[in-house]
């Protein structure tokens, strides 16, 4: 791991590198931009906090007042219920060794919902359900798009797990995500996913209600799908998460521009292979991730573009190659690799944003609508929550 963001740092020029910053007029645009497109659907946004995993974060997600969120482990589940969230989705399939955990959050007054997609898990949680005299709140997976877990929405047992769910006062609804929507590479693909992501998850809810089953919930989204949706009809609830930092991989299929990216890692330069055309800096994939998610894509963006302190891309220089602690720059497309003396700092934005942000405790947060010269001034510091 890296650096722990330093409370006394004025500005990026005082934090040993390498360290996380956020800037809060990107994150605030960001957030704003999916609120009211879910406003104009007619649904409830539910944020997925993974991305960030910070508290100071989703304060600016509900204007400062807990609202509905969606979790990826249970160490989130936790630090939120401690900070008021009471509404929360856990959107990893159960394992029935973390249901004593979900139980002792459901006695202190979370509603936390616990997500499946076999009869073996529905069977434990409602046996573990009705041990405890306590509604277990589950629902069951659907899969859109055939990218990880989850039932298709004619599945044989679909209703089955949906009676053992309802049998135990458990079934709260469905939920989706269309993962392969990170490789929708147009407008209308996106859209196309979307509309799929949401054709699958209400047709498995309509399969329960025909079976005499209750939906109160039909939940869906990915990042890419959530803002390119243009009809959710059946749909209750929005979910996304990359969304607040956005990085490479989102900018790369035109879901955003690279002034929406809210994430870097600023690094400095230790050193200089002329003959190779390389700059070497204190950044390499234990700051950055091993992450390539362009790689896949039409550019592929190595493991990052490359800007000054002020979040001016520098043109044409990327960061090429990683190991454990050391980053190499490059020059690409015809460009001339800029003079970069021992000691320049920099900032490297990401190619996934949730796999950057894990590398670090914390961030350091600037304002980008507050231009303050060659340095940011260090507005705050915002931690992570880490674990499962």
């Amino acid at each position: 791991m890296t650096t722990t963001p330093s409370a006394h740092a004025r500005n990026l020029a005082d934090p040993d590198t390498p360290f996380a910053v956020v800037d809060v007029h990107r994150t605030r645009r960001n957030i704003a931009r999916l609120a009211r497109h879910a406003d104009r659907l007619g649904v409830t946004l539910r944020p997925h906090v993974k991305t960030a995993k910070s508290l100071d974060v989703a304060a600016l997600l509900h204007d400062g007042t807990p609202g509905p969120v969606t979790v990826s482990t249970l160490a989130e589940a936790e630090a939120f219920a401690g900070a008021g969230y009471t509404d929360i989705t856990y959107a990893v399939g159960i394992d029935p060794h973390k249901l004593t955990r979900v139980i002792a959050l459901l006695r202190r007054g979370v509603t936390l919902r616990v997500l499946l997609d076999s009869t073996e898990q529905a069977t434990a949680v409602a046996a573990a359900a009705r041990e405890a005299g306590i509604a277990l709140p589950a629902q069951i997976e659907i899969d859109c798009d055939g990218h990880r877990g989850g039932l298709r929405p004619d599945a044989p047992g679909l209703v089955g797990i949906g009676r053992i769910l309802y049998e135990a006062d458990c079934l709260d609804g469905v939920l989706t995500h269309a993962g392969e929507s990170y490789f929708a590479h147009t407008a209308e693909d996106r859209r196309l996913a979307a509309k799929n992501e949401r054709d699958a998850v209400v047709a498995a809810a309509d399969a329960l209600r025909a079976a005499g089953l209750p939906v109160p919930v039909v939940s869906a989204g990915s990042t890419p799908t959530a803002h390119a949706a243009d009809d959710l009809a059946g749909v209750t609830e929005l979910r996304a998460g990359n969304y607040v930092f956005f990085d490479l991989v989102m900018a790369g299929l035109g879901v955003c521009d690279l002034d929406d990216l809210a994430l870097s890692v600023v690094v400095t330069v230790i050193g200089h292979r002329p003959e190779y055309g390389w700059i070497i800096t204190d950044g390499g994939w234990m700051a950055m991730s091993r992450d390539r998610g362009t790689s896949a894509q039409v550019q592929d963006q190595g493991y990052g573009l490359v800007t000054d302190l002020t979040g001016r891309l520098i043109p044409g220089l990327v960061m090429t190659g990683a190991s454990q602690e050391h980053g190499i720059l490059c020059a690409r497309d015809g460009a001339l690799l800029p003079d970069l003396p021992f000691g320049t700092r920099l900032r490297v934005l990401p190619n996934h944003a949730c796999a950057t942000a894990a590398q670090h405790h914390g961030y350091h947060v600037v304002d980008g609508s507050r231009p303050d010269g060659p340095t940011p001034t260090i507005q705050g510091v915002w931690n992570r929550v880490s674990g499962w």
